[in-house]
């Protein structure tokens, strides 16, 4: 075969312009990518050796080697795969949007998914992305197949390639890429060990960084060797069956992602197949803060796809009150489309979330049930991201409502939940609101005056101190068809709730006349003037408690006026209710 010039298909030279400056937004991805392709391959030849004894070097180790030349501004990359042929390569390497790996997977009908190979490149554009450091790429590669010859492709990156015969004597592909001048860190050791430790630690294959050696041996006859490591761990610890795993491998995992050497609240290992296959590793640290030190800045879970990882900050997949959890998720299903770092519209990551979402809920009610000890840390710390779940994922309300914990009047120095507190409800006649009280403190809300009618009644009281609670009540009005309901409103009726200490201990005193009650209400209302917006009689105040200021209804409550303070911004108190 003598080399022939041919031009790309599908307008090349625009679309490598839209890959290299648009698509990926760091250049140092064209190694995931290239490190994937050649984990395709390495899965091919070993799917095709199950099937087919006649190949070339049957015995040889499936490996992936990458070889930085800094001297000489070069890096390459090489793989014992399946290889390709000529054909192969103008179709594979020639066409964008074209993937070999695609159609194997179309042509593999095997009856069991176990049996099937597992591949990553489903879009062909990923080997693009080598342009972003590369003003040339060579790739030499030779099929698996016996009688196949090698060949290698060339490309500058414009419009066109060329295809010529080359010398290999051993089944794989090669490529070898000349760096840009703006590119020499990727033919450094340094650099290329920081990539593969953070994008493809996990693929299954054993990925070796081969570097010159430093110095040379003092007899001609016998040159320094140069250092062969190997640089990813293969296996990824989600993967894996929770009886192979440690508690030390767990927690050396954590501490290795998160640089955070407090042991973590929660753990979660899961993996499942429908409605998305999937697995997921994810923990509950102790504080929603990072430390100065932690190796995660941002909020967001580490996505893989395949072992592979394609976003260090995921944040579509939990809503935002879970985003305080740490951890990876990886997919088998999740397809990699030809925006790698834009995925958040795919269907996928929907039902992944839905997923993962229901998953962790669910640890956390059993945990909240079963075990409320080991739970209260987990409240104590996150407390305003689960209450927030309540107020902007109704449809998971149901789930989040029994992981809420209040202090109250009866159990100022405890927990109690709203399952509990409507328990108690039963054993004080003629309660069927739930009451609270909004305060500052606990020890705020336990001296307000308001309190006193209802400690003397029996009637227990939440107290919501948080900023984020004042929202909760609003969002959620009622409880098992209790409504929700602050004790200092003026429409509150104790009269027929409870027993007041008066009434057991007590002769009650003669009624007063309703005109004399009036002609008092009256003279109070005048003499009091505009400080006061009505005067009435109280269904509330009960033992030594002598008058009552509450809120009229549509006033700005005390959450408002919290959060107008918050915000620096000048408010007017409205005239209370004498009652």
């Amino acid at each position: 075969m003598i080399a022939e010039q041919q031009t790309f298909q599908a307008e090349i030279k625009q679309l490598l312009h839209i890959l290299v400056h648009s698509l990926y937004k760091d250049r140092e991805i064209f190694l995931r990518e290239l490190v994937s392709n050649a984990s395709d391959a390495l899965h091919k030849v070993q799917f095709e050796m199950l099937t087919n004894p006649n190949m070339l070097d049957p015995d040889a180790k499936l490996y992936i080697e990458i070889h930085p030349d800094e001297a000489n501004r070069q890096l390459r990359i090489i793989d014992t795969g399946i290889g390709m042929t000529d054909t192969e390569m103008a179709a594979n390497l020639g066409t964008i949007a074209h993937s070999g790996a695609r159609d194997f997977c179309s042509a593999c009908k095997a009856p069991r998914a176990a049996s099937r190979p597992i591949y990553i490149g489903q879009f062909g554009v990923g080997f693009y992305s080598v342009f972003m450091i590369a003003d040339k790429v060579e790739v030499v590669s030779r099929s698996y197949q016996p009688e196949a010859c090698a060949f290698r492709w060339i490309s500058e990156g414009e419009d066109t390639y060329r295809i010529e015969p080359a010398e290999k004597a051993t089944r794989g592909t090669e490529i070898i890429i000349h760096l840009r001048e703006d590119a020499p860190d990727f033919a450094r050791g340094w650099k290329l060990r920081e990539i593969i430790k953070r994008h493809s630690d996990y693929v299954a294959f054993p990925v070796y960084l081969v570097e010159p050696p430093r110095e040379q041996a003092e007899e001609a006859d016998a040159p320094a060797e140069a250092q062969r490591d190997q640089v990813n761990r293969q296996t990824a610890l989600w993967r894996q069956p929770t009886s192979e795993v440690s508690e030390e491998d767990y927690e050396t995992f954590y501490r290795d992602m998160t640089l955070d050497f407090q042991q973590p609240l929660l753990r979660i290992h899961a993996r499942g197949d429908a409605p998305i296959q999937y697995y997921a590793l994810l923990y509950v640290p102790q504080q929603a803060e990072r430390s100065m030190f932690s190796l995660r800045k941002e909020p967001g879970l580490k996505l893989y796809a395949r072992k592979v990882l394609i976003q260090e900050y995921n944040t579509d997949l939990l809503p935002d009150y879970l985003q305080f959890m740490q951890g990876v998720v990886d997919s088998e299903d999740l397809p990699l489309n030809v925006s790698r770092e834009t995925i958040q519209a795919n269907p996928q990551i929907a039902k992944l979330r839905q997923t993962l979402v229901r998953r962790v809920l669910g640890d956390l009610g059993r945990l909240a049930k079963n075990e409320p000890e080991q739970y209260t840390p987990i409240w104590e710390a996150f407390s305003p991201y689960l209450k927030h779940g309540v107020i902007a994922d109704p449809a998971e309300r149901d789930k989040l409502l029994p992981l809420l914990r209040f202090r109250s009047s009866n159990s100022p120095e405890s927990w109690i939940t709203l399952d509990a507190y409507i328990e108690n409800i039963a054993q004080v006649e003629g309660q069927s609101e739930i009451y609270y009280i909004i305060a500052d403190t606990p020890t705020a809300a336990s001296r307000s005056p308001h309190l006193d009618p209802f400690r003397a009644r029996g009637i227990d009281v939440l107290f919501l101190t948080e900023t984020v609670d004042g929202f909760l009540v609003s969002s959620l009005r009622e409880v098992r068809g209790h409504r929700l309901v602050s004790i200092d409103a003026a429409e509150i009726d104790l009269s027929e709730v409870g027993q007041a200490p008066a009434e057991q201990d007590e002769a009650q005193p003669e009624a007063v006349p309703q005109a004399e009650l009036d002609a008092l209400l009256g003279l109070m209302k005048s003499t009091l003037g505009a400080q006061v917006e009505d005067v009435r009689v109280s269904k509330v105040l009960a033992g030594g408690s002598a008058v009552r200021l509450v809120a009229p209804e549509g006033s700005l409550d005390r959450h408002t006026q919290r959060v107008y303070k918050m915000l620096n911004q000048e408010f007017d108190l409205p005239p209370r209710i004498l009652g």
